[in-house]
């Protein structure tokens, strides 16, 4: 019999952004809650992933403006890059970062086990040879970087992007291996420090999920940074040589750099925890829900990267959040994915909400309207010296669906973006609101106003 003080009304296995944000809820409304965790607190997205990855990013964009001062009228100069000092910044973000966590978790009064947690029961997980068990479980493992058959990862001339943030130096070359999210931030942020660039992606652009009016936008600033890409290309071969690596494509094309980075997506953390052997309903190792995030077993719930969909820590957040409150009979609303904010923090940075233009026609047909502004009639992209656009797409005669968004600093307003695709609002309705000047915010309100039969600084 499982001993008393292993018992809780809910256990949650993993603690990175899914798992303590369920955590933290879940104690605010009187649950008692344990949390298992084999690594630290705060999972992938806080020590190898999205924190890490921005602060390089910013380190970048610093590095950036000190070469481009003059134009400013700012006298400075550009004396290289210190990845010591670049790397003592991030990990004091996030060291700084992991230390609130850690408050957190103490003042919510959650109980964690530090170790690799196991399914031995339809709620019951073994870590450190203990048994606990609760009234429910939430399955938060979230992922890891995946790589191709045939590619070994050495960590040394062929890494991940975990390797990646942990460099000691700058390399003068890299290939990256995927056009995706992940492959386009590392892209920037090495090009900003110097690193001689080259995207290869399988599929016919980068950022293939997005809206291809952003995917190419995105293109062309990076051909004019001097980034070179191969999209439609599937990657071969890779083999050693003296000075690092040989990448083949399809087609017999070759390409050298001292680094591969290997960047063809996440995978779900789901092997050897014992989820097959309780019976759980999985497919390609992510562990299937339904709209309520409950899987097939009585009171199991499964949130973030290890669910079918967008893998991003904001959603593993809000998954969390939602299964908290589901199990304390609150019958939250379920969540629209298409709902979640999706940003890319290139250099110019990518942000949408909603459906793409060819998604909302393939649902609404040829009577979806779309509106382009470009951010070129914008006082404070003008100051930043960005460009990029505002695009809008709209159901026939209905409510925006789409907001896509290409610029410097635009995935600030992803969350106005946010708020008017989920909560369905008209074209007219944005355009009565008003948006403080100078800012880029300016560019949601022009494209509504001018979507709404009404433009202000924009024609067509």
């Amino acid at each position: 019999m499982t001993d008393e003080t292993n018992s809780y009304d809910v256990v949650i296995l993993g603690g990175g952004s899914g798992g303590y944000a369920a955590a933290f809820r879940a104690t605010e409304l009187g649950l008692s809650v344990a949390l298992i965790e084999k690594d630290k607190l705060g999972g992938t997205c806080l020590h190898r992933g999205c924190i890490p990855t921005k602060a390089l990013l910013h380190a970048g964009e610093v590095a950036d403006l000190a070469r481009e001062g003059e134009q400013f009228g700012v006298q400075v100069g550009f004396n290289g890059i210190d990845m010591k000092g670049v790397n003592a910044y991030k990990d004091s973000v996030v060291s700084r970062l992991f230390r609130g966590l850690q408050g957190l978790f103490k003042a919510n009064k959650v109980t964690v086990f530090e170790g690799e947690g196991r399914l031995v029961g339809p709620t019951t997980v073994e870590v450190n040879g203990q048994r606990v068990t609760g009234r429910n479980l939430i399955l938060a493992t979230g992922s890891y970087s995946k790589s191709l058959p045939g590619l070994d990862v050495d960590g040394e001339r062929v890494i991940t992007s975990e390797h990646a943030l942990n460099l000691d130096h700058v390399p003068s070359s890299v290939v990256i291996l995927g056009g995706g999210v992940i492959g386009c931030e590392f892209a920037s942020a090495w090009k900003s420090f110097g690193v001689d660039v080259t995207i290869i992606e399988a599929l016919p652009r980068l950022l293939p999920p997005e809206d291809e009016q952003s995917s190419k936008a995105l293109e062309r600033a990076f051909r004019k940074r001097g980034i070179t890409f191969k999209t439609g290309k599937p990657f071969e071969t890779v083999e050693r040589t003296d000075s690092g690596v040989k990448i083949t494509i399809q087609g017999g094309e070759t390409f050298e750099a001292e680094l591969l980075l290997v960047a063809v997506g996440r995978g779900p953390t789901t092997a050897n925890l014992g989820y097959e052997e309780q019976g759980l309903n999985m497919e390609r190792g992510f562990v299937l829900t339904d709209d309520r995030l409950r899987t097939n077993l009585p009171n199991v719930y499964a949130v973030g990267d290890i669910v079918p969909g967008l893998q991003l820590a904001h959603r593993g957040f809000g998954h969390g959040i939602f299964v908290a409150e589901e199990i304390a009979g609150l019958n939250p609303a379920p969540i629209d994915e298409n709902g979640i904010p999706r940003i890319t923090y290139t250099s110019p940075e990518v942000s949408s909400v909603g459906l793409t233009e060819a998604r909302a026609r393939e649902l609404y047909g040829d009577g979806v309207q779309t509106l382009t502004y470009d951010l070129a009639g914008n006082g404070k992209s003008q100051i930043l010296k960005t460009s990029g656009f505002v695009k809008l797409v709209r159901a026939p005669e209905g409510p925006v669906v789409g907001v896509h968004m290409v610029g410097d600093r635009i995935s600030e307003l992803s969350s106005e973006a946010q708020l008017i695709y989920n909560w369905e609002a008209f074209p007219a309705e944005v355009a009565q609101l008003i948006h403080p000047h100078p800012t880029q915010s300016e560019g949601l309100g022009e494209a509504h106003l001018a979507l709404a039969g009404k433009p202000l600084h924009v024609h067509g």
